[in-house]
């Protein structure tokens, strides 16, 4: 019998290292020396390198161990991306030796997007450089949380500890303004051409009593393996052979058990594995495992089709319509806000919208900047939004389901990492579990309700930042309309919170909850016949989509737009003042994410108008569609 236990996990892999750093910060002699320390040099390689030094007339040099390129040793750059396996006591590594120079970031960018941890290589005299950020930067970009800093050349500075500690503080002041996980970062003095602090400790700095560089590395955490990932197992393809649909594919990651159920996303539908078909199988196979090519077939027949993504009920990936992309762009034509593009992720194939722009890389410099487009070569974080919904996975929770590349007019334009950051996973608000229920009809038609109290129900979604002034128009019209005869109520965001919602905080999937619920609060009183005044940040598009959908006869979406600075002047609860501050995760509009309606059916300008003119504009506009009699 084939059972997934007969196969070796994959925990031993090598892990995969970058070092980075600013050019002549001495990456190149760190590796050598790193690698002559520990003996994972070939016999003869050091003895090979001061020959040559000697009959070119120039002093022996670590970094040539690495530099294996004539052209390199020439000019005393490292150009192209190095891979070179070595091993400690403890396990084996890749070391990926990433150029520093500005004229081969792109290289850099190739290296370390294989990583899984990194070496930020910094000059102990010269300090944090502009070129030292942007590499710290891409760091981030690429996800890479696990990094040590080698702060080099000590002996250059008497091996002092005073500009240890100084340099020290101004790398951690800005990898925490990254979001890099400083419990995970160690700050340790070396000094390569010597070999203090690389594998046996210094004796010229006896002030320190960290890890050596050699032992910090062995502190790294593994890599998960794809055997330890949630199954993902993307259909290639449906064969029908005899009276059997056979599911076929490979096994990205996890494994899978005859017997098991599934769950197919982005549709939803659930079955179980009848069988695992295996080419050239002698016997029943139980399991399969990551990176098989397999076929399957089920207890029912299910449509199920090419690009589906099957996992097992217990972890599924997520559902969104709205991603963040942290793109390559390689396209001849630049990446602008409302381009269109074919999106390929495993198997599915999805069409996707350049929503928005946040931030530009220029690869050849790295400079950072907000601009309206994306040129080739250039990195960027984008938001994508897609007509359907996506079933993915972030990169930093899967590689395989986290990346994807953009295609235009048959070519491969770009290709990048997916991130959720601020983004909820649209699942759980299209998931009943709820069983043996029925709907029950009343007596009393909507229309009579509408006849009795003069007007029609419906709801008026107000949505905008915090501070627009949704909860002061909201109250303001409420009293006017109540005192001309309406049935007329508000729900507002904090009262809310008080009852119904007490339950939920404020992240992006508490957020998509919190709107569901109060959707269908409102469907319920619009059609008892209220007009409902709704007042709620809501910011993601989807939810609100999703309680139009409700009763869209009945929906009407107002924007009260204000912005993000006239919000923030007037913070009447002082909630953007602690945002700033960091008292606040996830805050609309500084730390997560604002997506205005595109076709509201009202806009508000509310920091142009004044709250009458905003009511009075508001009173016209349910007079002209809500209105029956007059009160």
């Amino acid at each position: 019998m084939n059972d997934v236990s007969t196969y070796p996990l994959q925990s031993n892999l090598p892990l995969k290292i970058v070092i980075v750093g600013h050019v002549d910060h001495g990456k190149s002699s760190l590796i050598g020396r790193l690698f002559h320390d520990t003996g994972s040099l070939p016999e003869g390689k050091v003895e090979a390198i001061k020959a040559m030094c000697e009959r070119r007339g120039m002093p022996f040099e670590y970094a040539f161990l690495m530099d294996a390129l004539k052209a390199e040793r020439d000019q005393g750059i490292t150009i192209d991306v190095s891979h070179i396996h070595f091993r400690t006591a403890h396990r084996e590594y890749v070391l990926i030796d990433a150029p520093g120079h500005r004229e081969f970031i792109k290289n850099m960018v190739t290296g370390a997007a294989q990583a899984d941890a990194a070496i930020l290589v910094v000059d102990g005299r010269d300090g944090v450089q502009e070129q030292t950020r942007r590499h710290a930067y891409l760091l981030h970009l690429l996800g890479i949380q696990q990094v040590i800093v080698a702060i080099n050349k000590m002996d250059l500075v008497d091996y002092g500890e005073a500009r240890f500690q100084q340099v020290a503080v101004d790398v951690r002041d800005y990898l925490a303004g990254l979001g890099i996980d400083l419990q995970h970062t160690q700050i340790i003095p070396v000094s390569a051409r010597e070999g203090d602090n690389i594998v046996e400790a210094s004796k010229s700095m006896a002030w320190y009593e960290g890890d050596t560089l050699a032992t910090a590395l062995d502190d790294f955490q593994p890599p998960l393996a794809p055997l330890d990932l949630p199954l993902r197992f993307p259909i290639q393809d449906v064969y029908k052979f005899d009276e059997r649909r056979i599911l076929a594919g490979r096994i990205e990651s996890g494994h899978l058990r005859r017997g098991d159920v599934l769950l197919f996303s982005p549709s939803g539908k659930t079955a179980r594995v009848a069988s695992i078909e295996a080419w050239n199988a002698k016997e029943p196979v139980l399991a399969v495992r990551a990176g098989q090519s397999i076929g399957i077939t089920l207890d029912e027949q299910l449509f199920v089709e090419r690009g589906d993504l099957a996992s097992l009920l217990t972890n599924p990936p997520m559902l969104t319509n709205v991603f963040r992309g942290r793109l390559f762009w390689l396209g001849r034509h630049p990446l602008v806000p409302g381009n269109r593009y074919k999106m390929k992720l495993c198997n599915a194939e999805f069409p996707v919208e350049v929503e928005k722009i946040e931030k530009v890389i220029d690869v050849s410099d790295m400079g950072i900047s907000t601009g309206d487009s994306v040129e080739r070569n250039a990195v960027g974080e984008v938001v994508f939004r897609a007509r359907r919904q996506i079933a993915l996975d972030p990169f930093e929770s899967n590689m395989v389901t986290g990346r994807f590349v953009l295609v235009e007019d048959y070519d491969i334009v770009g290709g990048g990492l997916i991130s959720m950051d601020g983004y909820a996973d649209q699942r759980a608000g299209q998931t009943v579990r709820a069983t043996n229920i029925f709907r029950v009809e009343h007596r009393v038609p909507e229309e009579e309700r509408w006849r009795h109290n003069g007007h029609r129900g419906g709801v008026l979604w107000m949505t905008g930042l915090s501070g627009a002034g949704k909860s002061t128009l909201a109250f303001s019209l409420e009293q006017y309309l109540f005192r001309k005869g309406y049935q007329v109520y508000v729900l507002d965001g904090d009262n809310i919170r008080h009852g119904l919602c007490s339950d939920l905080g404020f992240s992006p999937e508490d957020r998509v909850e919190n709107i569901r619920r109060v959707g269908h609060a409102a469907a319920l009183f619009a059609r008892a016949g209220f007009l409902v005044l709704t007042a709620f940040i809501s910011p993601y598009r989807s939810d609100r989509d999703r309680v139009r959908a409700l009763a869209p006869e009945i929906f009407h979406e107002v924007h009260v737009d204000a912005d993000l600075s006239t919000c923030e002047e007037r913070d009447p609860k002082g909630l953007y003042a602690k945002a700033r501050r960091g008292e606040i995760d996830d805050f609309t509009g500084v730390s997560a994410p604002y997506e205005p309606p595109v076709m509201a059916e009202l806009r508000i300008d509310t920091t142009h108008n004044s709250v009458e003119e905003s009511v009075a504009i508001l009173s016209d506009y349910i007079s002209k569609n809500f209105a029956i009699t007059p009160h």
